[in-house]
């Protein structure tokens, strides 16, 4: 066997590790929950209550003051990485059952949640060690010193780009439920399948339009020199929320997420992993 083949068949071999397999469907729970308390900050914001950033990093400081908290943060944690060994494994030799375009568009997305849900297990390790700052300042604080040039506008613009055809395409994943495709549908009833389509197809959309107008207000800030809008999802939530009808559509959204974050139980279960 050739040393590619090797090297194929090693990462197969611990790819399929049940190890792997098992804390990888801890983390979809811990990741749920993430997702939960990002929705409660969303409703908060909502009518006006939030003095936490609306976003993973003020949904995993909440946890944090909890009873336990400090023990629920490093589990997600390490959930959370083992779900960024999966998928970066899942970018190598991954999603070999589908077509060669949609094999791409899935790798390319394992590529996006293994940055992810490193992130996020860092956020977590940060919020334990009490050393995580304020995320949307952190970034408003960035986006103001590459703005600082021309060179540096350019680059926040397509960081914003890159972001809104994220969520973009997410509201397109949910919607034409490609998800359905990462489950093992076969093994759920006919009215568990109906439940995961609905909270899938609602979690993806809701998820996509928050990331779609945060990029914009990036993009938007980047044009019009104004790092406050740069903030990243607190500043979609806030923005949402200042529109007519804001309140309400940002209720809505805040469903969204919360059914996304309880996709992400069912996912633990019937997750292709």
């Amino acid at each position: 066997m050739s040393l590619t083949g090797n090297a194929e068949a090693t990462a197969h071999q611990a790819a399929n590790s049940r190890w792997l397999e098992l804390l990888t469907r801890a983390g979809f729970i811990g990741y749920g929950i993430v997702h939960l308390l990002f929705a409660w900050l969303a409703l908060q914001i909502a009518f006006g209550k939030s003095g936490e950033e609306g976003n993973q990093n003020g949904a995993l400081r909440t946890l944090g003051a909890q009873p336990l908290g400090k023990f629920l943060l490093i589990t997600i944690a390490v959930g959370l990485v083992a779900m960024a060994i999966w998928q970066a494994f899942e970018a190598a030799i991954g999603h070999r059952g589908l077509r060669d375009k949609d094999r791409l568009f899935e790798r390319i997305a394992s590529v996006v949640r293994t940055v992810v849900f490193l992130w996020l297990a860092w956020t977590a390790v940060k919020v334990f060690q009490e050393a995580s700052a304020n995320a949307a300042d952190q970034q408003q604080a960035l986006s103001e010193r590459l703005m600082a040039s021309t060179g540096g506008r350019w680059l926040v613009g397509l960081a914003g780009l890159v972001i809104a055809i994220v969520g973009i395409g997410m509201v397109i994943y949910g919607l034409k439920k490609k998800f359905e495709r990462n489950l093992k549908t076969g093994e759920m009833s006919p009215k568990t399948h109906t439940v995961t389509r609905r909270l899938g197809m609602a979690g993806y959309a809701a998820r996509g339009a928050v990331f779609a107008v945060a990029g914009s207000l990036i993009i938007v800030a980047a044009v019009t020199y104004d790092p406050e809008k740069a903030r990243g999802l607190d500043a979609a939530l806030r923005t949402m929320r200042d529109q007519p009808w804001g309140p309400v559509v940002l209720v809505l959204m805040a469903l969204g997420i919360a059914a996304f974050g309880i996709y992400c139980f069912l996912q633990s279960r019937y997750r292709r992993v």
